[in-house]
């Protein structure tokens, strides 16, 4: 009697652990399955760096290099940088900001590409690379077209001389300021610039040459230049340093595209700059 129920309760452990096996394994299983489906499955369809744009900061208040023309941004950069990106092959989208907000913005990664007639200067060649040059400038000092009294930079002692903040323009006018003795007054943007100029709040104002050239061409002011070229410059389109080389090769490729196929060419003809 003994030896049969030792029987039937070896039997009954058997079943039990063939039960429990069969149940882990069907577990795994399952685990296994939905494991699966969570790593295939992505339902937002995220994109990978590789796919999404690249962010270029650009100041448009500087015509004719960036402007908003019936509401979209235009002008030589805006073109370039665009005919650039599709002869490479990636998307961008801009991000308008103040000209001095540019470069720290590239440091915080919050852009990967700068174009906004930025100088190439050794001081900023310490926090980007440039690409080649695209664009040869240069500082010009304007007073408006009655002004008869400043001619040149010996003129403008005592006087207040308006510019740009963040430009090579700020650089020059704080580096001269003891030898001609004028005050400066700095804006954000050139046309409040140059429209404080025309309700006399300043006596004259330094910034690119092409700017005011292009200004004065399309009549949108009322100035003259009384000396140009006070500096030699180049522009250059600035990614973060030594992090985008090959982001920076590519935009040197489109660049020399662009010069051998006539379309750098008409472009720039495009806002003629005399």
């Amino acid at each position: 009697m003994k030896k049969f129920f030792f029987l039937l309760l070896l039997i009954a452990l058997v079943i039990m652990v063939a039960a429990c096996t069969q149940e882990s394994e069907q577990s795994e299983e399952e685990s296994g399955s939905a494991g699966e489906e969570q790593t295939v499955e992505n339902p937002e369809g995220t994109m990978s760096t590789e796919e999404q744009p690249y962010v270029v900061g650009t100041d448009t208040s500087y015509a004719p290099f960036e402007f908003q023309s019936g509401g979209e941004y235009t002008g030589i950069d805006i073109e370039l940088m665009n005919a650039i990106a599709e002869l490479q092959g990636f998307e961008i989208e801009f991000n308008p900001m103040n000209f001095d907000e540019i470069i720290p913005a590239l440091e915080a990664g919050d852009l990967d590409i700068a174009i906004a007639g930025m100088s190439i200067t050794e001081e900023r060649q310490e926090i980007v690379d440039f690409s080649d040059p695209y664009f040869d400038a240069g500082l010009a000092l304007a007073v408006t077209l009655d002004n008869t009294e400043i001619n040149s930079l010996e003129d403008l002692e005592g006087e207040v001389v308006g510019v740009k903040n963040g430009t090579t323009g700020s650089k020059y006018l704080y580096d001269n300021r003891d030898e001609f003795g004028y005050r400066i007054s700095s804006f954000d943007e050139s046309p409040t610039m140059f429209a404080e100029m025309k309700n006399g709040y300043l006596d004259a104002v330094v910034e690119d040459y092409p700017v005011i050239a292009y200004a004065i061409s399309t009549k949108d002011l009322e100035i003259k230049i009384v000396e140009e070229r006070l500096t030699t410059e180049q522009y250059g389109i600035a990614v973060l340093k030594g992090e985008n080389d090959e982001l920076l090769e590519q935009i040197n490729a489109g660049l020399q595209e662009l010069r051998d196929n006539g379309k750098y060419d008409e472009i720039l003809n495009k806002y003629y700059i005399p």
